[in-house]
């Protein structure tokens, strides 16, 4: 029986030192380890290496190819309009519910129009359910 164990466990150290397809690696650093690295003085971030011109020009670490460069900034006026107001905050539900349907601006009108439309889907989900 222990011999059976020790072939079996054999061929799968085997089978994983002879797959190296499907491995994930990363653009930077692939299969490098570092040999000793045990205490947390070795993880510390060290000082950057760029420049300040580069720093400011251009957006680093946000590149997500290998063979890619890091994107550029931009001036802000060479953004669209539409990219200043993604993180405005909207109003809820319950808000919209509070105020006037007739005098509220198309854009919360298509929002309120939405929001009441997923809520009655999920309460009648909810009954169907429960039956």
């Amino acid at each position: 029986m222990a011999l059976n164990q020790m072939r079996s466990l054999k061929s799968v150290i085997i089978a994983k030192n002879a797959v190296g397809v499907g491995q994930r690696t990363f653009a930077a650093g692939a299969g490098k380890a570092k040999k000793g690295s045990k205490g947390a003085a070795s993880d510390a971030p060290k000082g950057s290496t760029l420049s300040k011109e580069v720093k400011s020009t251009t957006v680093v670490g946000a590149n997500i190819l290998k063979d890619g460069a890091d994107p550029k900034i931009f001036l802000d006026s060479e953004y669209p309009d539409w990219l200043w107001h993604l993180l405005d905050k909207r109003p809820a539900l319950s808000e919209l519910r509070r105020k006037d349907i007739e005098t509220l601006p198309y854009e919360d009108l298509k929002r309120f129009v939405k929001l009441d439309n997923r809520a009655r889907i999920k309460e009648n989900n909810s009954v169907k359910a429960k039956n």
